[in-house]
């Protein structure tokens, strides 16, 4: 599926992280450790849904139980480095694990799956009966439509249960191994992943060939997990493939670009870029690959995290007062949907225009949670490099 020559892996000992990367790490970890007490409503024992700037300063809106789990991983492994949690992670996960009315898709039930395995072993099998995993993917909607974000999550969970409880692996692996399936199908030979299962109506045409840079991260995650946890080999040639594609497709300033067409591998839309993709979710994927093959993704990562300060408005991103990382920069909705679509029917990339940019002053909690997942115990191992493969530094 992928070029043999960007495959290639060769013993030219191993790559250690620069001083500018580990003093980038350690600044945006001490940065989101600060900045997510300001997202706790302690009397909902929630995260919010997002801090936003306002004219009279950082407003927080609503909840999230979503965000809040997905935050807890990374303080979980924030704790699991030596480091103490800004907030005391088992009264909020106790609250979570104690009401699951709030879990009404596959999505957010493997996220919960995750996080169980990781914080709370010993509870795994119950909250497994109480969601009733196999009968909710059945007539889960998600699953129907073949959502690639919501069933990455869901084999992620399930992998993450059977590497934390391998006594349960009898039990999840057919399960396991249909959702992967059903991944694998959203899969183009180029390693890209569509949003969607293809579907006869254009809207299913679009979303089964054009899919986003969560689709791609979440996927690549969860097929490495799914390989470690069940023995499945072939899902991390799958991560592989399509952890290249999107390596090799990084922007000049180390973008992570929002959407790409799974028919031929090609970027089809590049805005909005998101800082969570820069220094979290694209971390997140291409360190837990490279660690499960030995294989170093670093100049990539370190790529995309120059990318906060030095983007294509010459803006630093990271708001060290307020503790936040700014959202995205983006293009007007209208402007975006237009670019899109003309790239789609034209067959062509989307024109990488620093017109008409904008950031968006709003930082979401998970986004400051998937960094500290990625980094917060982040420790250089051995790794060989990847040959025939470099970051892109065209002008």
């Amino acid at each position: 599926m992928s070029n043999t020559s960007f495959r290639a892996i060769t013993d030219r000992g191993p790559i250690y992280a620069s001083e500018d990367l580990r003093d980038t790490i350690h600044r945006l970890t001490a940065l989101a450790i600060y900045g997510l007490a300001p997202m706790f409503d302690p009397e909902k024992r929630l995260f919010c849904f997002r801090l936003k700037r306002t004219e009279t300063g950082l407003i927080r809106e609503g909840v999230s139980h979503r965000y809040t789990a997905m935050t807890l991983m990374g303080l979980h492994r924030l704790e699991g480095s030596g480091t103490t949690s800004p907030i005391a992670i088992r009264p909020v996960l106790d609250g979570l694990l104690g009401n699951l009315n709030w879990v009404d898709n596959v999505g957010d039930m493997g996220l919960l799956l995750w996080l169980c395995a990781l914080a709370a072993p010993d509870r795994l099998a119950e909250i497994e009966c109480r969601l009733e995993v196999k009968r909710a993917v059945g007539h889960s909607r998600e699953a129907r439509q073949g959502r690639t974000i919501e069933l990455a999550w869901l084999l992620t969970g399930l992998s993450h249960g059977a590497l934390a409880c391998p006594g349960e692996r009898r039990h999840t692996k057919d399960l396991a191994t249909e959702i992967y399936r059903m991944l694998v199908k959203n899969q183009g030979e180029q390693g890209i992943f569509g949003h969607l299962a293809r579907r006869g109506t254009a809207a299913g045409i679009i979303g089964s060939r054009i899919g986003s840079f969560a689709d791609q991260a979440y996927s690549i995650y969860a097929m490495t997990k799914f390989s470690q946890a069940y023995g499945e080999r072939d899902a991390t040639e799958r991560a592989l493939d399509c952890a290249l594609k999107i390596c090799e497709a990084q922007g000049s300033r180390g973008q992570w670009w929002w959407r790409y067409d799974s028919s031929d591998g090609s970027v089809a839309g590049r805005f909005p870029v998101f800082s969570v993709h820069q220094h979290a979710m694209g971390p997140m994927a291409l360190l837990a690959l490279g660690e499960a093959i030995q294989s170093d993704f670093t100049p990539w990562i370190h790529k995309g995290l120059q990318w906060i300060r030095d983007n294509e408005l010459a803006f630093d991103m990271e708001d060290g007062s307020s503790n936040v990382v700014w959202r995205n920069v983006y293009v007007s909705a209208p402007r975006r949907m237009w670019s899109t679509t003309l790239a789609f029917l034209l067959q062509r990339e989307e024109s990488e225009s620093r017109h008409g940019l904008e950031v968006m002053f709003e930082c979401r909690p998970y986004e400051l949670g998937w960094l500290l997942y990625a980094f917060a115990n982040w420790n250089r191992p051995r790794m060989l490099p990847l040959s025939g493969l470099t970051p892109n530094n065209d002008a």
